[in-house]
């Protein structure tokens, strides 16, 4: 397997098993012992300078040797390169043994083999393959045979130690030699429960914990006797077809949407209620469109329908409200239902495109989470920083200029942000100073100081500019007047800022920062007024609504995966949702209540949100790397999307308004001339 150098220092940054510095000599002659930061991270060993953040190296863990060289040390080595041996020294013998198991356990062989260990015990135990449940081919599933057909079980129940191997084997031993308690216990409690649910027939035990110990007629009840069923309200040619129906549509409920349907699908519900009516007498006299209900008000658990009916209906009914009665003076051949359901409005279907309409190559755009490198101004011109370079993209032209270069001043762009008016555009640097640049006239108006680290984060408010910090400080400031007499300081966070933004109201700031922390700043305090602390990972991520006064949306980085809801009136939390991913941007629709989020790892998706009852309305995929840059138009309809792969992409993803066209279908009776 190949990997880039791109790909193994964006791995490199993510969180790890274990991290130490360590003394470490390379395989080649005359190499001597270095301090070197060495990190665990998945199956890769990487090795750092202590004074650098991108790795000098990495060590993949496959095919290699781990062994106890003293007490305080050990060395790897790689079977197929016998020469290639790598030696590190730790500080105490505890920590070399740490460092010993944690590196056998991360390698690709030893997780093969608990894997194929437990396949083993559940063959074993249930005499079913654990695969068929996840659609193993057949080719794949006979490979994996032959690991059945080698496994010892004698090898199960005596562990005989010896040197352990990064290489396959032809036995399978537990880890260490010893099942986890814990997950057996889970694991046989698992498999009873499925034998019990696999059995057509119950133990006599069973049978008699669900047979009532008392007579009906000594406990009368409105139920009637058991032995001898009412079926008098049951519709059993309805029942028998919908028996499984809630269970089909719950599950389908639970998958994902990765669109709204469209009108072939809306077409075939209908099609589907209408002989539901007409040979079986359903009763339906509306189809629901299941994107468009609130999930607040779904019940959690399905009703549950028999196929027998064990009571009488309190109230029968009658022949005139019976609703599949045809009326003698009726044209129609439906019924009075299924002409109910033909009559009921039909809820315009919506199509979002899942390829973009337009890509651009952005060559040097930084992988980086805590840059914010696009901005797309009120007179449609998009800017982006490119290393030491900012370039202006019209939307109407496709006009591309370059309207400044730092290179010639030892500096590189770290973030970009359009004034309100669109006229004026402020540039962040690496050393932290803030340009404010005429994009028309390409001329350079101003240069702000204060900063002493680079500045990720800005937020124009009419004349006034906020600009957060690595330097964990957020500087206002006037840009008409000077500096000093203009500069307010906000502290508040612990690490660097990476997320701004101003409220609709132009009343309130929200600043996220590596810290976890989102703080919410007002104009007359220089102490943050409301503080949430419920993140996990550092919040980039912060969209104000431009829908509901208050509300604000957050999201954390890749251990919180969250976006959560605000009210900022009265500081409660609102809503969470667990994305799966890495959450780098948000941004509401100016005209519909619903919201877009970008997301890193490990997903690299867009998302399409519906609010309040956060159902996914589209899912658009395109991007090999983080999705970390993010902006709208300014009409609202399309958005840009920035990504460490170096390119740009362009998604119609929100309306301008709701349509009001008539969705033409074939099932509608009365919108056509027979």
């Amino acid at each position: 397997m190949r990997f880039n150098e791109k790909e193994l220092a964006s791995l490199s940054r993510q969180p790890s098993e274990m991290a130490a510095e360590l003394g470490m000599r390379g395989p080649k002659k005359g190499d001597v012992i270095k301090r070197r930061l060495v990190k665990l991270v998945v199956n890769f060993l990487f090795y750092f300078r202590t004074d650098e953040e991108e790795p000098v190296g990495a060590l993949l863990l496959e095919q290699c040797r781990v062994e106890r060289e003293d007490n305080q040390s050990f060395s790897i080595t790689f079977l197929d390169e016998a020469e290639r041996k790598y030696l590190f020294e730790c500080d105490s013998e505890e920590q070399c043994g740490e460092w010993v198991d944690s590196i056998i356990k991360a390698s690709y062989e030893f997780m093969r083999k608990n894997l194929i260990f437990y396949r083993t015990e559940i063959h074993r135990l249930t005499g079913k393959d654990p695969l068929e449940q996840y659609g193993i081919s057949d080719e794949t599933r006979f490979q994996n045979q032959v690991w059945f057909n080698r496994v010892d079980i004698a090898c199960v129940k005596e562990h005989k130690p010896e040197p352990f191997h990064l290489e396959p084997t032809r036995r399978v031993y537990k880890v260490n030699g010893i099942m986890d308690q814990d997950y057996e216990c889970r694991l046989l409690r698992q498999i009873n429960i499925q034998n019990e649910n696999a059995s057509p027939i119950k133990s006599v035990g069973a049978m008699r914990a669900l047979t009532p110990s008392s007579s009906p007629l000594s406990s009368p009840s409105k139920h009637g006797d058991r032995f001898i069923p009412s079926r008098a309200g049951a519709n059993w040619s309805v029942n028998f077809h919908r028996i499984n129906e809630i269970e089909k549509s719950h599950n389908q409920n639970r998958k994902t949407k990765d669109g709204t349907t469209d009108s072939n699908k809306a077409d075939g519900l209908a099609y589907s209620a209408l002989l539901k009516n007409e040979l079986l007498g359903a009763g339906i006299e509306k189809v629901q469109d299941p994107q468009s209900e609130d999930r607040r008000l779904q019940p959690s658990t399905p009703a549950k329908r028999s196929l027998f009916s064990y009571s009488v209906s309190a109230k029968r009914a009658l022949p005139e409200e019976d609703g599949n009665t045809v009326s003698p003076y009726s044209l129609s051949p439906v019924s009075s239902n299924s002409q109910k359901l033909l009559r009921s409005p039909r809820k315009p279907t919506r199509k979002i495109s899942k390829i973009p309409f337009k890509v651009l190559d952005a060559p040097e755009l930084q992988d980086d989470f805590y840059l914010n490198l696009v901005d797309w101004s009120s007179l449609n011109v998009l800017s982006v920083g490119l290393g030491t370079c900012v370039y202006l993209w019209s939307a109407c032209t496709s006009q591309v200029t370059r309207l400044c270069d730092l290179s010639v001043e030892g500096d590189s762009v770290t973030s970009v942000g359009w004034s309100e008016r669109g006229n004026l555009v402020a540039v962040g640097t690496h050393k932290g100073y803030v340009q404010i640049w005429d994009a028309a006239a390409g001329k350079k108006l101003s240069v702000l100081e204060g900063h002493t680290a680079r500045v990720g984060a800005l937020a124009w408010n009419a004349d006034q500019l906020s600009s957060g910090s690595r330097d964990r400080v957020i500087l206002q400031r006037d840009i008409r007047a000077p500096p000093l007499q203009s500069e307010r300081r906000l502290q508040g966070h612990r690490q660097e800022v990476c997320g701004l933004k101003w409220s609709t109201d132009h009343q309130l700031l929200a600043s996220g920062g590596n810290d976890n922390k989102l703080l919410v700043w007002n104009h007359s305090s220089v102490l943050p007024v409301q503080q949430y602390t419920e993140h996990l990972a550092a919040v980039k991520a912060i969209a104000w609504s431009p829908h509901q006064h208050g509300l604000l949306a957050s999201g954390g980085g890749t251990a919180d995966r969250c976006i959560r809801f605000w009210n900022t009136l009265t500081g409660q939390p609102l809503q969470c949702t667990d994305t799966g991913s890495q959450v780098c941007n948000l941004a509401w629709s100016k005209h519909t209540n619903e919201l877009v989020s970008t997301h890193g790892y490990s997903q690299n998706q867009i998302l399409v949100w519906k609010y309040p009852s956060l159902t996914q309305v589209a899912k658009l995929t395109g991007h090999s790397y983080r999705v970390l840059y993010l902006a709208m138009s300014p009409d609202g309809e399309a958005i840009v999307t920035g990504a460490g792969d170096e390119t740009l992409r362009f998604w119609n993803v929100f309306s301008k308004m709701r349509s009001t066209k008539e969705s033409v279908s074939v099932l509608n009776l009365f919108t056509r001339i027979r």
